[in-house]
Order: C-alpha cells, then sequence, then structure tokens
C-alpha cells in the first residue's frame, strides 16, 4: 500500500459496488470492502418529486436587491428591495423589511411590506404586519391590529383590468342624454 510511500501505487485495489435487488421497495445498504468506507452506503434516490421540506428561507441578516423567483412555497425574515416572484406560497416573516412589487399564489405578511401584493388565491395581513400598498386577492384577510395603508380589490388582476369605467365630462353626458341635441 502506498499511503506513507512517496511514490503512488501503480495499481490501486478497488472493488466495484454491488447493490443486490430485493423484493422490498425500502432503499438498501450497499457495502463496499474498501478500507476507506467504514459505514454502509444508501442506495440512490429515483428521481421522484421533491420532498416538502425544500423551501427556500432569506434568514435575519440577509439583504437581497433585485428580481427573485421562488418555485416553491418561500419564508423571508431578511431585507428584500426590489421585486418577488413565488409559484406557490410566500410568508413574509415578523422581522422582514420588505420594499417590492410581490407575485405570488398566497401571501402571508407578519413583517413590514412596501409595495403591490398580487395574490392569484390568499393574502393574510397578520397582527404585527405594516402593509403599505395596493392589495389584490380573491380571499383577502386582515387580522386585527395589522396596519395597511392603501387600495384593495378582492377580484383576479386579469378580471379588474377589464372593468375600467370611463367617466365622461358633464357636457358630454348632457348631448348623449338629448339623443345628439344640445340642452340650453
Amino acid at each position: 500500500m502506498a499511503l506513507f510511500n512517496k511514490e503512488p501505487e501503480k495499481s490501486p485495489k478497488t472493488q466495484p459496488t454491488t447493490i443486490t435487488p430485493s423484493a422490498s421497495t425500502a432503499p438498501t445498504a450497499v457495502s463496499t470492502s474498501t478500507p476507506y468506507s467504514a459505514a454502509p452506503v444508501a442506495a440512490p434516490r429515483t428521481n421522484g418529486p421533491a420532498p416538502s421540506e425544500a423551501r427556500a428561507y432569506l434568514d435575519r441578516g440577509s439583504k437581497i436587491s433585485g428580481k427573485i423567483s421562488f418555485e416553491g412555497p418561500a419564508r423571508i425574515d431578511g431585507e428584500v428591495d426590489g421585486e418577488i416572484n413565488a409559484k406557490d406560497s410566500l410568508v413574509v416573516g415578523e422581522s422582514a423589511v420588505v420594499t417590492a412589487h410581490i407575485k405570488a399564489a398566497s401571501v402571508s405578511v407578519a413583517g413590514k411590506v412596501s409595495g403591490d401584493i398580487v395574490a392569484t388565491q390568499r393574502i393574510e395581513i397578520r397582527p404585527s404586519a405594516k402593509v403599505s400598498g395596493n392589495i389584490t386577492a380573491p380571499v383577502l384577510s386582515i387580522q386585527e391590529g395589522a396596519l395597511f395603508e392603501g387600495h384593495c380589490s378582492m377580484q383576479p388582476e386579469g378580471v379588474r383590468e377589464d372593468r375600467k369605467v370611463t367617466v365622461f365630462p358633464k357636457e358630454e353626458r348632457v348631448v348623449q342624454a338629448a339623443g345628439g341635441q344640445k340642452q340650453a
């Protein structure tokens, strides 16, 4: 063995790893006979859906400027300045300070948010929250003690765009009411 020699060993002795098939679907242990692996190695996991523990998290002390996108559930406890897009749920923790336009499936705010929030499912503003900006969601919950300053719309964003109202000046309304003839 060339462990302490100055020259490396010409032909290292390794044995191939073998996995024995079994009737159960549980991962099987793999044993190797090299002196470097004392613990059994677990069989590789099949490519399945990601476990529920895989979530994004920005802890206290994190400061981010720019555009952030999340594929799964996410929690922010740090500072964000820019734009946040989440395909799943987003939780803004009590210590978070967010100055951003937020777009997500559902948003729960317990910290400070300055900017518009658009959710396709739900927005929840908790008692410790301070929200300054416009919010849009089909379901809205503002708990007692929360501070909210802005406009809210409880309908999907696309519906709001289709329902714009045009207000004509008084002179034009009088002309239209008279059937095109002007009244004095």
